[in-house]
């Protein structure tokens, strides 16, 4: 059986090495658990211990855990369909995924309608990889223009998925990559935009993540063990 209590422990170092590597304080960078599969016994077991932001992939998956699982933060991270906002928007405090300007319309109109705003993330396709999600590099500063008179957004920061590699120093470049996005997006000086959030870096890659400016890391594996 897998011991969370070690196996968070580690996390929290590690990321706490690689925050102060990068001259950060390693209370600067939040720990997202990826609870993909996972029952929601076991992941109230990793609340006790002291986890608060939980992350789900799918948005049937999220709204069933939901009931059992009190007091935490729920993030979106995974693809969103369109036909899906109606279902998640005000159930989650953070979505990470936000990759065209239809599904941004849509979050918009639900928002709006309820007189509310819902928390975003652009999802950035930095490696250019055909099986990922996301937006293309050069196409965020005209998606940031595009959508910053949306009322019912708040454009928080981005977020990107690094290629699957064995030593991790191969994807730096992407995540290099995303906080210079992420950076000059901030020198544009938008109204409603606040790029505080670098969501990237998972179990593979996220101490070089956070070297390179992460501060929400989507750790799964590393936390639950492999999963069947």
């Amino acid at each position: 059986m897998v011991n969370l209590a070690e196996n968070i422990a580690l996390v929290r170092e590690r990321m706490a090495a690689a925050a102060r590597r990068s001259g950060r304080r390693p209370e600067e960078i939040t720990l997202v658990a990826v609870t993909k599969t996972i029952p929601p016994e076991r992941i109230q077991e990793a609340v006790s211990l002291g986890l608060k932001d939980l992350g789900e992939n799918r948005v049937q998956e999220l709204l069933a855990k939901q009931p059992y699982i009190t007091g935490v933060n729920w993030h979106l991270i995974g693809h969103l369909q369109r036909n899906k906002v109606r279902q998640v928007w005000d159930k989650v405090c953070l979505i990470h995924s936000v990759d065209s300007l239809e599904l941004a319309r849509e979050l918009d109109r639900r928002a709006t309608a309820a007189g509310r705003r819902v928390n975003i993330l652009l999802e950035v396709n930095v490696a250019g990889e055909e099986s990922k999600f996301g937006l293309a590099p050069e196409a965020v500063i005209p998606f940031v223009r595009e959508i910053t008179g949306f009322t019912g957004l708040r454009l928080l920061g981005l977020m990107t998925v690094a290629p699957l590699v064995k030593d991790a120093e191969e994807v730096r470049p992407v995540f290099r990559r995303l906080a210079a996005l992420r950076r000059e997006v901030e020198a544009l000086h938008l109204p409603g935009v606040d790029m505080r959030y670098l969501s990237m870096g998972m179990t593979n890659d996220f101490e070089v993540a956070i070297e390179e400016g992460a501060n929400l890391v989507r750790i799964g594996t590393a936390i639950f063990g492999t999963r069947g």
